[in-house]
């Protein structure tokens, strides 16, 4: 089937009822990929017995995990807890604080395909991370957090950014179905818009707009796997709900993501072991104190990264040391990064990395044990100095050669980049079952026919 644009539509959510937790800030999570140290996670599941990382990010491991997140939700809504909204609607969503400000629309949106040309990835993805999340879709039957979708308004004579830009300036006027500050600093505010008159000016307008995929490309991947499983339907108004994902839209014209670098940490790669190697193929920089290290990451020509061990050191006041890694090897490039492709993705520093570095000159294997993904640069740190591995910090790429190289149909790396702010979870959820019904069908491989 032919998708011209994104086609948004409306939906009636999933929403907590504020009467019956602890407050909506203390139920609301950062993505789950985000959530990446144990103490955090912890502090999560201990801030309200309801937050959402309980479906998000089940524990007991990925087969339990997910039984448990299914009974976990269906006791929800027989407590209360959760309650699905009377019609279906369109959310304006809006995060401030922080020197930040964006504004979006969180609705459903056609599954497609890249070769659509709609909703543009831009990164590679990790197999069994996409299996992980299409399981957890599976058992819960919901959309449990949004993806954020970046897209390029267009001036139009009732606000800048056309009709789509006029709506959610006039309705964000009025007072909101929600109003939380994050202990990030973060505010968040949700309206719910139910005027036909107002989701048909959206529609118009955002149909003629194709999106990059900012955040969740593990999600979206996950969302075409639910897709391809759901069977056609026999008339054209009983489209499965599975051939539809909950995004956030964002109008990137006016409110420009931020993009900031994942790291990696190599938990059995030593950091003297990992500058021995990599003398070998690229320059190595003496240690500086971390600071001055990132200054001259932050202007090196070429592919750069810093390597340290985390460990903070008598000679830097405390402050971990590093060492800036640059120049690679001209001749090992041309042997191993493929030249099909154009010169801005051959030196992206992830390219090389995962070219170069990581198989060839440390052999350090592809796998969740071998590579640890972390997107607070702290984290990379504490991380490699409890396992006596290496952090491997990374430059953020630009938000032009993110969107140029996705509308040449080029994914980069996994975990080339991290787009912002991302919006939280636990304020929206999506729910896959019928619109008449009020309770997803008992789980009868589990124990979750009652909770």
């Amino acid at each position: 089937m032919r998708i011209d644009g994104l086609q948004p539509a409306p939906f009636r959510a999933l929403r907590y009822v504020p009467a019956r937790v602890g407050g909506l800030a203390a139920v609301t999570s950062p993505p789950y990929d985000v959530v990446a140290r144990p103490d955090g996670l912890r502090e999560l599941r201990s801030s309200d017995p309801h937050n959402i990382v309980h479906l998000t990010l089940p524990a007991n491991g990925e087969e339990d995990g997910h039984a448990r997140a299914r009974v976990t939700l269906r006791a929800w809504l027989l407590d209360g807890v959760l309650t699905r909204d009377p019609e279906p609607a369109l959310y304006l969503y809006e995060q401030r604080g922080n020197g930040l400000s964006q504004r979006g629309v969180i609705a459903t949106v056609p599954v497609t395909d890249p070769e659509a040309g709609v909703v543009l990835p831009h990164e590679d993805v990790m197999p069994d991370v996409v299996a992980e999340r299409a399981a957890l879709l599976r058992a819960t039957e919901a959309h449990l957090e949004p993806l954020l979708l970046t897209y390029s308004g267009e001036p139009g004579p009732d606000a800048p950014g056309g009709p789509t830009a006029a709506v959610i300036d006039r309705t964000v006027a009025g007072p909101p179905l929600t109003d939380i500050r994050t202990d990030d600093g973060l505010r968040h505010r949700l309206w719910a818009l139910t005027d036909p008159a107002d989701h048909a000016r959206i529609v118009a307008d955002l149909s003629r707009c194709r999106a990059l995929i900012a955040d969740g490309h593990h999600r979206w991947a996950a969302y075409r796997r639910l897709r391809d499983e759901a069977p056609r339907p026999a008339e054209p108004d009983g489209e499965s709900p599975r051939r539809r994902g909950l995004v956030l839209l964002v109008d990137s014209t006016r409110h420009p993501p931020e993009v900031r670098a994942i790291h990696r940490v190599l938990p059995g790669l030593p950091l003297e072991r990992a500058l021995a190697l990599a003398g070998n193929a690229f320059r190595v920089g003496p240690a500086l104190p971390l600071k001055e290290a990132t200054a001259l990451l932050r202007d090196a020509p070429g592919p750069a990264f810093l390597l340290t061990d985390g460990r903070a050191t008598e000679e830097g006041a405390g402050e971990p040391a590093a060492h800036l890694l640059d120049q690679p090897s001209p001749d090992l490039l041309a042997a191993r990064i493929p030249t099909d492709r154009p010169e801005t993705w051959r030196l992206l520093d992830a390219t090389v990395l995962h070219g170069v570095l990581l198989p060839v000159v440390w052999e350090v294997p592809d796998s969740a044990e071998g590579i640890r993904y972390l997107h607070d640069p702290g984290g990379a740190l504490e991380a490699a100095a409890r396992a006596g591995g290496t952090a491997v910090l990374m430059r953020p790429v630009t938000e032009r050669t993110v969107r140029e190289l996705a509308e040449q149909g080029i994914t980069m790396p996994r975990k080339s980049t991290s787009f912002g702010p991302k919006p939280a979870t636990g304020l929206v959820l999506r729910p896959l079952w019928d619109e008449d019904r009020g309770l997803p069908a008992p789980n009868e491989k589990g124990p979750g026919a009652k909770p």
